[in-house]
């Protein structure tokens, strides 16, 4: 066991000193962060490049039925101007110029937009809108109805806003979330098929190169070939780990650190318009309640991710990464033994990745139908189970299909070191044999003498 030991620790300290460990270790973090704030950062950022468009209305039906705003404002000309617009819009400072061919009810590609940039969505959108808007009117007024636009607000203005309740064991409600669960489902999914997939060929590559270099030569010399390669996979295994750790804490500080940086900018600027608006409002009760609103939305979303039950999702994601990855480094391992050089490997190594990759598939489906019968069966078959069931804890699946699963993978685990092993026995000290099934068939049976 001391050997073992011994192999674990030089396996951990090797790796995590490495520069790449030190580097994907910072910048994972940035990326999650950055993943996470930046998208609704760019969506809330607005354009405020002041743009001029000329609109040519050769109908005379939509005249002014475009409404300027901040930033884009709307010159209607008339028909002789439009002759001309093509050749010097440029030149009298318009952005682009907007032609309205014919009827849009009849015809509704009638509007075109010309510009030698490209148009912004933002701007596409707004002309779309406003002339939709301009149509419905048109369509409700034909049927001459007292009232009916009222009528028709009226019914557009009901906005149902359904909420998730969460019931425990001793009756008491809290407010979950749908949406942050299929959001933890996905997260731990992938985050279980990549680390497996990324540290199981880690195993493969590093046997592979002390085998290359005959260091193993040496080293089976004082360890037995099973204690080498349970301390190689041990040992990343302990890296994998201190990266995860360390990439959650990074993560959950920068990310932190941003929504206090944002909220504090959002905070200014939405006061100082108000202020602006209001005139004599109290700029310090303004700015409170644009705190206190940000800190009850905060709370919020605080609550909904406690719900989720992160220390008890956290636990399963360590024992199914870990049991996942035991599994798959294993037989990574026995290929690595097996193989002089990579390019070799890729006939071993897809039909030990395929159950991977489709666990990835089975989970997309669990994240829509948690309980179907298709991700309840691939959460307990161990060669799947890693992924397919962490996409399906966030919705709390039943305990007894967790143990199941849970006892399947160990002893699958198990059988695959111990298969693995006597294959890593003879492969670590075989060269420049080409290996089939056949060959690995052997090698198994050989050991077991």
């Amino acid at each position: 066991m001391s050997k073992i030991s011994l192999i674990i620790q030089r396996e951990y300290i090797t790796r995590v000193k490495k520069k790449s460990f030190i580097v994907m270790t910072i910048i994972g973090p940035i990326l999650f962060a950055a993943m996470m704030v930046l998208p609704g950062w760019f969506a809330s950022m607005e354009d405020t490049e002041s743009k001029n468009i000329a609109v040519v209305d050769q109908t005379g039906k939509y005249n002014q039925r475009i409404k300027d705003t901040e930033y884009l404002k709307f010159s209607w000309l008339n028909q002789q101007d439009a002759e001309t617009i093509a050749q010097d819009y440029q030149d009298k400072g318009y952005t682009a110029y907007l032609v309205i061919e014919d009827d849009l009810l009849q015809k509704p590609d009638a509007a075109k937009i010309y510009s030698e940039s490209q148009i912004t969505i933002d701007v596409k959108e707004h002309i779309a809108r406003n002339l939709e808007k301009h149509l419905e009117n048109e369509k409700l007024n034909s049927y001459q109805i007292d009232g009916l636009d009222a009528i028709v607000k009226d019914i557009y203005s009901v906005d149902i806003k359904l909420k998730t309740i969460k019931l425990s064991e001793d009756g008491s409600e809290k407010e979950s979330s749908t949406e942050l669960v299929m959001i933890a489902a996905i997260i731990f999914a992938m985050m279980i098929y990549m680390f497996v997939l990324i540290y199981g060929m880690q195993v493969m590559r590093g046997i592979m190169e002390e085998k290359v270099s005959r260091i193993v030569e040496v080293i089976v010399s004082s360890v037995k070939p099973f204690q080498l390669m349970m301390g190689k996979i041990i040992g990343i295994a302990l890296v994998a780990l201190t990266q995860f750790f360390l990439w959650v804490v990074l993560t959950v500080s920068i990310v932190g650190t941003l929504l206090a940086i944002f909220s504090n900018d959002a905070t200014t600027i939405d006061t100082s318009k108000q202020i602006e608006m209001i005139g004599n409002a109290n700029s310090q009760q303004i700015d409170n309640a644009q705190v206190n609103e940000f800190a009850e939305g905060f709370t919020n979303i605080v609550d909904k991710l406690l719900s989720l039950d992160l220390i008890g999702s956290l636990v399963l994601f360590v024992f199914y990464f870990l049991g996942g990855y035991l599994l798959y480094a294993s037989l990574f391992a026995a290929i690595g033994a097996a193989l002089d050089n990579e390019a070799d490997s890729q006939q071993f190594v897809m039909p030990v990745m395929m159950p991977l990759i489709l666990s990835i598939y089975v989970a997309m489906a669990a994240f829509r139908n948690p309980t179907g019968d298709i991700a309840v069966w691939f959460s307990m078959i161990p060669f799947t189970s890693p992924v397919v069931m962490m996409a399906r804890i966030p919705f709390q699946p039943p305990i007894w299909q967790i143990i199941v699963s849970m006892l399947l993978l160990i002893g699958t685990f198990i059988l695959t070191t111990w298969f693995a092993g006597r294959i890593y026995r003879t492969g670590i000290l075989m060269y420049g044999k080409k290996v089939s099934y056949k060959e690995l068939w052997k090698w198994f049976k050989y050991s077991g003498r």
